[in-house]
């Protein structure tokens, strides 16, 4: 499938989409990994100069909505270390297992994280890719791999192999940072109107020899509740409702000092806690709307942005999938105000609003 514009339209800290309700601003996370401090400050930016939320991503990065001094915003997350390259700040997409290193696994993919952020970065021509194009690490757990990035590695029992757009190419990397650099490289010379590896005629031109195997299947629950790290020490899982984190809430967080991840599946981690201080830490965040239940109904929905802040969409989406929350629905559902369905997931029914209702998207 063919791109359908010839430019970018991707927003970023310093690039803005101009939505119904003003400049949105979307601060890209590789990992998802923010520390305390770059959290706080978000969410100031968010009270201050925003909607007063955190919208979370599906890579696992944030958004900050109906801005009204972008030029503040950008300075605030630049001084907060989140904006280490003017040049390719919209394309240090990165998604990784969010317990990697903490949590089972058969490898810790996070020094690759920071190593693939910076090879990205260093490369000129990779800030022509697209700000949807993204990559994956996967320590071996199968839960990024599912997400069908551009490409990525998966980490077996035995060493990293190479995905394209979700599958197992068989090809084993001895540089995994430079494997995934080369790729990206090479899409660039063969994209032609293609923004994603999907997009291409033959994907597997980016790895000759390669034979692209099964693609890997979605995850269908993210790492949510008490997680007992490998340590010892502890890592809470939160459910964020339709993924709109109050900024409020954020600063709640910050406040506790520890490493956060926001994962694929808007979703938050609080890492590294001792047990004492994830206790409180439950008893406080709980009441604020933060869900710890794996069985919650939130995690069955999700939503676009929807009216008012979208001029596209037909409905109140959010509105409208909070009040359809059913625990005993089979599937996963992602209601959404237009035919673009922005932010649906790869499993699960996406319900389109039609001004009248609602159908179900066909595939």
């Amino acid at each position: 499938m063919s791109r359908s514009r010839d430019s970018d339209a991707c927003p970023g800290a310093l690039q803005v989409h101009q939505a119904a309700d003003g400049a949105l601003v979307r601060v890209r996370l590789p990992g998802g990994r923010i520390s305390a401090a770059q959290l706080a400050t978000l969410a100031g930016a968010a009270q201050e100069f925003g909607s007063a939320t955190l919208e979370l991503t599906a890579r696992g990065n944030v958004q900050l909505r109906a801005i009204s001094d972008v030029t503040a915003v950008a300075e605030a997350v630049a001084a907060a270390g989140l904006l280490p390259s003017t040049t390719h700040e919209r394309v240090r997409n990165i998604v990784a297992s969010p317990l990697s290193g903490r949590v089972g696994g058969n490898a810790d993919v996070r020094p690759w994280i920071g190593e693939l952020d910076a090879a990205i970065r260093a490369q000129p021509r990779l800030a022509d890719l697209g700000g949807r194009f993204f990559f994956s690490l996967d320590d071996g757990r199968g839960d990024v791999s599912g997400l069908c990035a551009d490409t990525g590695v998966h980490v077996a029992p035995d060493g990293p192999t190479l995905l394209l757009a979700g599958r197992d190419t068989g090809v084993r990397p001895s540089d995994v940072t430079a494997a995934l650099v080369d790729i990206a490289l090479r899409f660039l010379d063969l994209r032609g109107k293609a923004w994603r590896v999907t997009e291409l005629a033959k994907p597997v031109e980016l790895l000759p020899g390669a034979e692209l195997g099964d693609p890997f299947p979605p995850a269908q629950k993210p790492p949510i509740g008490w997680i007992t790290q490998d340590d010892g020490r502890v890592t809470l899982g939160a459910a964020v409702p339709l993924g709109v984190l109050a900024a409020r809430d954020a600063e709640f967080l910050a406040a506790l000092e520890a490493p956060v991840v926001f994962t694929p599946w808007r979703t938050v981690l609080v890492c590294d806690l001792t047990e004492e201080v994830a206790d409180v830490a439950l008893r406080v965040l709980a009441p604020l709307g933060l869900v710890f239940d794996e069985n919650s109904p939130w995690l069955t929905v999700s939503a676009c942005t929807g009216s008012p802040g979208c001029a596209r969409s037909l409905s109140d989406v959010r509105a409208d999938a909070a009040a359809a929350l059913d625990p005993t629905y089979p599937v996963h559902r992602h209601f959404v105000g237009c035919e673009r369905a922005c932010g649906s997931p790869l499993h699960g029914e996406v319900l389109i609003a039609t001004g009248t209702g609602y159908q179900v998207r066909r595939s």
